[in-house]
């Protein structure tokens, strides 16, 4: 059982979060979604082959999504609708009006479960209507069935959690294997917001306010990640070279880095990114996953491979276990130390474009404590404090748990405050489980 635990234990509080969770979450469910929108058009065409439609949604991105796959499934069939609506319920008041002016017959007012529940569109309103103006008497409000599910378990918020969850889980592959060697590294949140920065103001001096090419944008996000390998690499020589603790370099390059990006950007104000090829980088999908949560799943079938395949990956553990003895079996120790900090730079570095390529800013402010939850995540996957023990996939639960604890409590309405709490508390478990899997203690 005590080795059950210590291997599988992880997956097991991940599988008990996410059914908890997909438990208080149930609720009924009104998809408003284009696949949706395309389905509410199939049935009118099957059961309203001639009607004349009204499409009326609310005006936000996601409406008017849904609005257009229901207009073009039903231009295919050959039914143009005869208006669309996207805004309040007076603009459906106007139209309406206007239609019953000119006389314009009305079938149906297609919409979802949100707007259908205006007053405009509700019976008693439409009754009204329809007695002012005759040609809006037999008019039917159509909307896409509702479902009881877990709102936790819906699509939108799975990917939501994975797009949460990818920059953080990208940087704690290289901190896993810095922590597997006794080391830490404080500075990654400021070199996230350093890389952005970095690669915003980059793309400003070659182009200006112009729409950057996809070679500038390249030549941007890859200095910016240099630069942070770089300076990850300087903290692995200042580790090495001079024995200083890790704890104390990677403190002073956190401040170093931070107050580095504050004077790129002129001060706090972010630098913004007008280019959508940016955008697309992080806000992009490849059939409907984000561009993000896959690259996260191929960093991390690649450090599989490098920790669990490779003589480097050994010499990782081995230099976490003992360096002295790895030194003595021939391991460079030096340069295995070197790699870590290069690589969690470069990582960080990563994790910062890809920041900054989401919000379409490089933010001087971003990446604060995010140091913290990364280290978090690698400790709850399991990595022990010590050095020598951990695994990659691991983090990558510990992530996931961090992420599925994070979304459930904002679903399920709890305040920042008690999270906090929450977060804290789960850290020192894991801590505490770390010790008792590393020695057998007594009270």
């Amino acid at each position: 059982m005590r080795k059950f635990l210590s291997h599988y234990g992880v997956i097991f509080v991940l599988v008990l979060l996410c059914a908890y969770y997909s438990f208080a979450t149930l609720n009924q469910q009104h998809p408003a979604d284009a696949n949706t929108g395309r389905k509410l058009a199939s049935f009118v065409i099957q059961q309203m082959p001639n009607a004349n439609v009204l499409i009326a949604v609310r005006d936000s991105d996601d409406d008017r999504v849904f609005a257009e796959a229901i207009r073009q499934s039903l231009g295919g069939a050959s039914i143009q609708p005869v208006g669309i609506v996207a805004g309040e319920p007076r603009d459906i008041v106007v139209e309406l009006r206007r239609m019953g002016d000119a006389g314009t017959k009305l079938d149906a007012i297609v919409t979802h479960h949100a707007s259908a529940q205006w007053t405009v569109l509700g019976e008693a309103r439409l009754k009204e209507l329809a007695n002012e103006y005759p040609s809006l008497a037999n008019v039917q409000v159509l909307k896409p069935s509702s479902y009881t599910w877990p709102t936790f378990l819906t699509r939108g918020n799975l990917l939501s959690i994975g797009n949460q969850v990818a920059v953080t889980a990208i940087i704690a592959i290289a901190m896993t294997m810095v922590i597997i060697t006794a080391g830490i590294d404080l500075s990654v949140g400021s070199l996230m917001a350093l890389s952005g920065v970095l690669a915003a103001w980059t793309i400003h001096r070659i182009v200006g306010e112009g729409d950057p090419s996809m070679m500038t944008l390249t030549a941007a996000c890859f200095t910016a990640i240099l630069l942070s390998a770089v300076i990850g690499l300087l903290t692995g020589v200042m580790v090495t070279a001079f024995d200083i603790p890790a704890f104390i370099v990677t403190l002073a390059v956190m401040r170093i880095a931070r107050g580095l990006a504050y004077k790129v950007a002129d001060g706090p104000s972010p630098i913004a990114i007008e280019s959508e090829a940016f955008h697309s980088l992080s806000a992009g999908n490849l059939l409907g996953i984000p561009n993000p949560v896959l690259l996260m799943v191929a960093l991390y079938v690649l450090a599989y491979i490098l920790m669990s395949h490779t003589a480097l990956g050994r010499y990782i553990y081995a230099v976490g276990g003992n360096p002295e003895a790895a030194r003595l079996s021939g391991v460079p120790v030096k340069r295995v130390l070197l790699f870590v900090y290069a690589i969690c730079g470069a990582l960080a570095g990563l994790g910062g474009v890809m920041e900054a390529s989401l919000f379409s800013v490089g933010n001087p402010n971003s990446g604060v404590g995010y140091e913290l939850q990364i280290i978090a995540a690698v400790v709850v996957g399991g990595t022990s404090l010590m050095g020598g023990k951990g695994k990659v996939i691991g983090t990558l639960i510990g992530a996931l748990i961090l992420a599925v604890i994070s979304n459930g409590m904002y679903l399920t309405k709890v305040d920042s405050y008690t999270q906090m709490i929450v977060f804290g508390t789960l850290i020192l478990i894991a801590v505490l489980l770390d010790q008792l899997k590393t020695r057998r203690w007594k009270p």
